[in-house]
């Protein structure tokens, strides 16, 4: 358990921020395998500025997700704290401010990673959010702009006199984006001297890991990303390894069905984007590589769940059959076991 300002959070382990992956129908399912709250997807505070619908949007959550943080990112002071409290009416339960995006198109005009070559910007920004909101600021970071740059103790020191309640790390720099290996060590050298919770992120592959990094560094919550992605129960005890493919069945229609009642539309777009989660939930499960291909590249849903459908078939050697599901899920039918 650890205090983020007045909210709570039971647990240590949570699915990490990730642009495209860490949406409202993935958020739901990582809760319910363990996952101590939620972090939305980073949204632009320029396009919240300008009302783009799509991207407030995608502060949409589910109380079963809460505590729930709205992540944000941009480069302009008045345009992060304006847009801050332009979100707070959305009820989160805490505002992020993002320091850490190592992208070109984010880090190289001053926002995400680029706050880490401007920290008195970053810090008015964190006192800015502070006064004018009534739920608590957090930030996170990365160790540097690159290895001759690792400014992480003059970050944590500027960010708590800004007021910050916590701070998320990512142990790599900018210029690493996500090779060579996550510095732990300097992650717990923070911890080491740091007056607010401080979450560690990069290079968790399992539940065990992410508490002995726990035990290792002292961090008060582990972030784990890329591993997290078609694998709920990595914030669980149970291995997906030990994981059957009936109940990852189960998981991948639910998964799928949500992204549909999520995105609307009379093209399928939520399973496009469904598609990046499925090839994940298929690894290591023998799934056939050629099949997998098809289904990847087909944007029709009835041919999606007919080949998955015919796969079950064969391996489970059960017959289904087909009922009827909610019109809103932009799906007719769907075969399940009788």
């Amino acid at each position: 358990m650890v205090w983020v300002g007045n909210v709570e959070i039971k647990g240590d382990v949570t699915l990490s921020p990730m642009a495209g992956i860490s949406d409202s129908p993935y958020r739901r399912i990582t809760r319910r395998y363990g996952s101590a709250f939620s972090y939305t997807e980073f949204v632009s505070t320029e396009q919240i500025l300008l009302g783009n619908q799509k991207s407030i949007d995608m502060f949409r959550f589910q109380e079963i997700e809460r505590p729930i943080s709205f992540q944000i990112f941009g480069s302009d002071l008045n345009t992060v704290v304006e847009a801050a409290k332009r979100i707070e009416p959305l009820r989160p339960d805490i505002i992020d401010l993002n320091m850490g995006c190592s992208v070109s198109k984010v880090s190289h005009h001053g926002s995400g990673a680029g706050l880490l070559r401007n920290l008195p910007l970053a810090g008015k920004m964190i006192e800015g959010m502070r006064k004018s909101l009534s739920v608590p600021v957090t930030a996170k970071i990365r160790l540097g702009w690159d290895e001759e740059n690792l400014n992480y103790r003059e970050s944590v020191h500027i960010l708590q006199e800004s007021g910050v309640s916590a701070i998320s790390v990512h142990g790599r720099t900018k210029s690493m984006a996500y090779t060579g290996k996550a510095d732990w060590e300097s992650i717990g050298d923070i911890k080491s001297f740091a007056k607010v919770p401080i979450f560690g992120n990069g290079d968790v592959s399992s539940f065990y890991e992410a508490k002995e990094k726990i035990r290792k560094y002292g961090v008060d919550l582990v972030l784990i990303g890329r591993k997290a992605i078609g694998n709920p129960w990595i914030f669980s005890e149970q291995d997906k390894s030990s994981v059957s493919f009936s109940e990852i069945r189960k998981v991948v229609i639910e998964h799928l069905l949500a992204m549909l009642d999520f995105y609307p539309s009379e093209d399928d777009y939520g399973l496009v984007l469904f598609r990046k989660h499925f090839a994940k939930y298929m690894e290591g499960t023998g799934f056939p590589k050629d099949l997998k291909s098809q289904m990847l590249q087909t944007s029709s849903l009835n041919t999606f769940l007919q080949l998955f459908s015919n796969y079950e078939e064969t391996q489970t050697n059960t017959k289904l059959e087909t009922v009827e599901l909610n019109d809103s899920l932009n799906c007719e039918t769907y075969l399940v076991d009788v």
